[in-house]
């Protein structure tokens, strides 16, 4: 069995002190892959030395919505300059964000079209954070797609079904973490037994959002994604290991340069 956690943040001072014992228990729980996300220039740049750092993470580098209004001047540049590492497999993670207040929401969508342009320029794919806009983002998407193929993820996602639908005719992945496990998630795991098998991911988000049985836990960790994949095989009515097959095959060529960047 062979798991594969499309997002989570590594770089997290949560994890300080502890790196090591995560990865291996990855590792001995089956998770053989994860990408560990920037949301900062320098957040980016410790993705990347984490990725050189331990064979079974690769990074992905961008500036994160809610701290766009802390950008320096550089600080895309510093992205821009990051990406053609081999240990960089994404962009992001990116998108909007109304729910916090943190950043002016048109810098938001500023930045959010960079990536977008970025990641058609480089054909590296991109990681859409969407918390209270998902129409928002959808205009965005809609108006990128216009200029040509979209290769981005849905990630942690909570939105509803019509949304899910338009994003996979737009070509987007869709990623679930812990919230789908959760007891009265009911609706979210209906979406995610209508999701396509080929455009179905699974991450994390550690440290947050700890799947049950294990909800309690802090922090979260990439080993817990064996929980998240468990539900969503009994909801779509999968064996298990045929199911971890599946979203693992998914997210190996989603990335793409995952199995050439050693």
């Amino acid at each position: 069995m062979s798991l594969f956690d499309t997002h989570l943040h590594l770089d997290d001072e949560q994890f300080n002190g502890q790196r090591d014992v995560i990865v291996q228990r990855a590792a001995e729980a089956g998770v053989r892959t994860m990408v560990t996300v920037g949301t900062t220039a320098a957040s980016s740049q410790h993705c990347l030395e984490l990725a050189r750092r331990f064979e079974s993470v690769q990074a992905a580098v961008g500036i994160q919505p809610n701290y766009c209004a802390e950008a320096a001047d550089g600080d895309w540049d510093t992205v821009l300059g990051l990406v053609e590492q081999p240990q960089v497999v994404a962009l992001g993670e990116t998108g909007l964000d109304r729910h916090w207040d943190y950043s002016p929401f048109p810098l938001q969508q500023d930045y959010f079209d960079r990536h977008l342009r970025l990641s058609q320029q480089t054909g590296l794919p991109f990681i859409v954070h969407m918390r209270d806009c998902g129409e928002e983002i959808l205009q965005m998407l809609r108006e990128a797609h216009t200029r040509g193929p979209l290769h981005g993820v849905m990630h942690s996602f909570t939105g509803d079904l019509a949304t899910m639908q338009e994003c996979l005719e737009l070509g987007m992945h869709i990623s679930f973490a812990g919230m789908v496990t959760y007891k009265k998630s009911d609706d979210l795991r209906s979406i995610a037994t209508a999701v396509s098998d080929d455009r179905l991911l699974l991450e994390t988000d550690a440290p947050w959002l700890s799947p049950h049985p294990c909800r309690g836990q802090r922090p979260n960790e990439p080993a817990l994604l064996v929980h998240t994949a468990g539900c969503l095989a009994e909801a779509r009515k999968m064996d298990f290991e045929v199911f971890s097959e599946l979203v693992s095959s998914n997210a190996q060529a989603f990335f793409g340069r995952v199995e050439s960047n050693r």
